[in-house]
């Protein structure tokens, strides 16, 4: 059965990210969808990690290893915003309005630069930030740093994404499509609280 329609825009991408799911090209289309949000996409690609699992159950660790290489591949674009094109990275942080979330960033990667990124990688706290942010703040996160504290982090979360996934199928996607609403508020205490650890644990 079809999803009922809706006007919730940020619902109808998430669902348009899930429809490649089905689609022969969804392996590149993780990776791409990956590789966009670490500059500027706003739907993290664990979505479309899922729903690719619930299809194909075995390869729910390949998928996350995909992810993870298209997530590690934009950091370096979204880096390169931050440290190259300024306006650009202020328009992105600007429209998600993560003013504030920027400056406590700038603030923990002056005190503890590499567990800053490897704690925001592995967190809900948008990855595009975090990538735009070390660009911004090279001088602190050099581009070497912000790729292996993210090759550490980013693997932590799409694995545990896959481990659950290669255990729980179809009832996950199912779950998520029923409690969006609910999810997208757990999502964002979630997001808080990641903010909250970059921000004060260092």
């Amino acid at each position: 059965m079809a999803p009922a329609p809706t006007r919730n825009p940020l619902k109808r991408l998430y669902r348009w990210v899930l429809s490649w799911a089905h689609h022969p090209g969804g392996t590149w289309a993780l990776f791409g969808i990956s590789f966009m949000e670490s500059s500027f996409f706003p739907i993290p690609p664990d979505v479309l990690q899922i729903a690719l699992s619930m299809e194909r159950p075995r390869r729910a660790f390949w998928y996350a290893l995909v992810n993870t290489a298209g997530s590690l591949v934009g950091a370096t674009l979204g880096f390169l915003i931050g440290y190259a094109l300024r306006p650009a990275a202020d328009l992105i942080i600007h429209t998600y309005g993560y003013e504030k979330q920027f400056m406590d960033l700038g603030a923990a990667f002056q005190q503890h630069a590499f567990w800053a990124v490897f704690v925001a990688a592995l967190t809900p706290v948008p990855y595009k930030l975090v990538t735009i942010s070390a660009g911004v703040y090279h001088e602190f996160v050099p581009l070497w740093m912000l790729l292996a504290a993210s090759a550490v982090g980013r693997p932590v979360r799409f694995f545990a994404v896959a481990t659950i996934m290669y255990f729980a199928g179809a009832r996950a996607t199912a779950f998520i499509e029923k409690y969006f609403n609910l999810l997208t508020i757990a999502f964002t205490v979630l997001l808080i609280g990641g903010f909250v650890a970059v921000r004060y644990v260092f």
